[in-house]
């Protein structure tokens, strides 16, 4: 599972979904706890987000919480934004370059999770190691309050969530996906601003996840609002699961 967030003002958007899969988006009011706490209940799978500390404790006891590595290198990225001769942490980066590359390197060649799986414990996990060796190593030497200490504390809390890609072939690096997903969120919320009500959110959500879903599922909106849309409001309540984009593409 993957998570994101879009933000206008008080009012948030949290998308979950599943790599490849079906996505929904949840309106909240706030960006408490609560939100993800109520939408996941007691969810069994793997969780994965950014080190935003509402994440934690939501979900059943089985819940797998998982990192992404973007969020950790975009860390990094940015102390080498204000400091271009921080030798330290563009080596950082490289590494984790690496490690993106390895997956990309799957992908190229088609593998598939049990494929990639090995893989990654050929020339991941031993990458891995030297990551985490060397940023233990630069938080030693860095100022407590620079921007390098951040990105080093901030993974290092993280390690374990970001090593559960060695667990779990089906876990991607990076939740990129989902945060691609809010984008268009990210750049509208400008223009919204001023728009819309608190009873609309929820309304807002629901099309959103039917076109992003729709999206994943490389289906035309068009085609299927079209097919969908019209003798709705005559359809049967308790089979409305048939006309989701994903139960819908199925048939067509």
């Amino acid at each position: 599972m993957h998570d994101g967030r879009g933000k206008n003002h008080q009012a948030y958007l949290w998308q979950y979904s599943r790599p490849r899969g079906s996505a929904v988006f949840d309106f909240r009011m706030g960006r408490e706890r609560e939100g993800p706490k109520r939408f996941l209940g007691n969810f069994a799978g793997i969780l994965q987000s950014d080190g935003y500390g509402a994440y934690d404790h939501v979900g059943g006891k089985q819940i797998i919480h998982a990192a992404c590595w973007a969020h950790a290198r975009r860390k990094f990225f940015d102390a080498v934004k204000l400091n271009p001769r921080d030798q330290t942490s563009i080596r950082i980066v490289a590494q984790m370059d690496e490690l993106f590359a390895i997956d990309a390197q799957a992908r190229q060649e088609g593998l598939g999770q049990s494929d990639r799986h090995v893989l990654r414990l050929e020339k991941s996990r031993p990458l891995l190691e030297q990551i985490k060796a060397g940023i233990q190593a630069a938080r030693v030497g860095a100022l407590p309050k620079s921007a390098l200490a951040k990105a080093c504390d901030y993974t290092l809390t993280l390690w374990t969530r970001l090593s559960r890609f060695l667990e779990y072939p089906e876990l991607e690096l990076s939740n990129n996906l989902a945060e691609n997903a809010m984008r268009p969120i990210a750049l509208g919320r400008k223009n919204w601003i001023h728009l819309g009500s608190k009873e609309a959110g929820p309304r807002v959500a629901a099309i959103i996840s039917i076109v992003e879903t729709c999206r994943r599922l490389g289906l035309p909106v068009r085609d299927y609002l079209g097919s969908v849309l019209p003798g709705l409001a005559d359809f049967p309540i308790n089979r409305v699961a048939e006309l989701t984009p994903t139960a819908w593409a199925v048939r067509n």
